[in-house]
């Protein structure tokens, strides 16, 4: 199995959208209602909201097999070390070791000293993929994010062995 990231151009950015949604209906359902991932959807993957990510830092990778998009990461360096934005990978492709191998490449190109992200409390598949990658729970947060919407997260943290001695 060869995975590789690539970076995304602002052209390629309908695939990450396309990606987006295939992903969200196929994991959050038993997590939020479909309500909020619409919500959600459109907030953050139409096309503008995407081009405004870019334009705001976030760099924007699709993870490939064998030349198929099978998903994508979005990652921005922010004051207080890296941010994962995005991190999905299609459902039929999980559990695979694609994930731990597109973290690999991304420590790789960044050499972060900490990353920072954060996921749906009632997320336990990522959550411990995650922690199976070395990140801990930093702390618990909610975010209004409009419409009556509550993200309920965890704030995750990575430290590079590097930064621990």
């Amino acid at each position: 199995m060869t995975v590789e990231i690539v970076k995304a151009t602002e052209s390629e950015l309908p695939i990450v959208a396309e990606l987006a949604q295939i992903t969200w209906n196929q994991h959050y359902p038993a997590i939020i209602s479909q309500n909020q991932i619409d919500y959600m959807l459109q907030k953050m993957y139409d096309l503008e909201s995407l081009r405004n990510q870019l334009e705001q830092g976030h760099h924007f990778y699709l993870v490939k097999e064998q030349d198929e998009n099978i998903g994508f990461i979005s990652i921005s360096i922010q004051e207080d070390g890296h941010f994962i934005h995005k991190f999905y990978i299609l459902k039929e492709k999980a559990g695979k070791g694609i994930g731990a191998k597109v973290f690999e490449k991304i420590l790789s190109i960044y050499s972060p000293k900490e990353i920072r992200l954060t996921v749906n409390r009632h997320n336990f598949k990522s959550i411990n993929f995650y922690f199976k990658l070395g990140f801990v729970i930093e702390k618990v947060a909610d975010f209004d994010i409009g419409n009556d919407f509550v993200m309920n997260d965890f704030v995750m943290l990575y430290k590079s062995p590097k930064n621990l001695q």
